[in-house]
């Protein structure tokens, strides 16, 4: 059994397996999962766990490069969104996506990590960098 880090297999293969750029997304309990896209269902009940909660695990666990968002996310949930800002550089948040196109680019993600989020927009696609040591 592991000492550290993430105990949830299914996540901690999905980091272990991505390659530079490649996507997974951090979703509310909302989100619709795309036919063929794999969904790692964390949500026990509204609110648990966290958007945050589990975006904070898997941000100490992976080299991100970019976090995609809905552009939404600045009218429906200053507080994420703030968060988000908080927590990642600037360079690195790109909004410029509505949530239809956002919707649409999780076709392409290597896994959905579906949490018990219950607020709009809590969503997030992260890209993987590259770590060089």
């Amino acid at each position: 059994m592991k000492k550290n880090g993430i105990l949830n297999s299914h996540i901690s293969k999905i980091l272990s397996d991505l390659g530079h750029t490649d996507q997974i997304a951090i979703a509310d309990a909302g989100l619709p999962v795309p036919d063929g896209v794999l969904k790692i269902d964390l949500a026990l009940k509204l609110g648990t766990p966290s958007f945050r909660e589990v975006l904070d695990v898997i941000a100490d666990d992976m080299v991100i490069e970019k976090v995609i968002i809905a552009s939404e996310i600045h009218e429906e949930n200053p507080q994420t969104l703030a968060y988000l800002n908080k927590k990642f550089d600037s360079q690195t948040i790109d909004d410029s996506q509505n949530h239809e196109q956002f919707k649409a680019l999780t076709r392409q993600v290597k896994a959905v990590i579906r949490t018990g989020e219950a607020t709009p927009y809590a969503n997030c696609i992260l890209q993987s960098g590259v770590h060089f040591g």
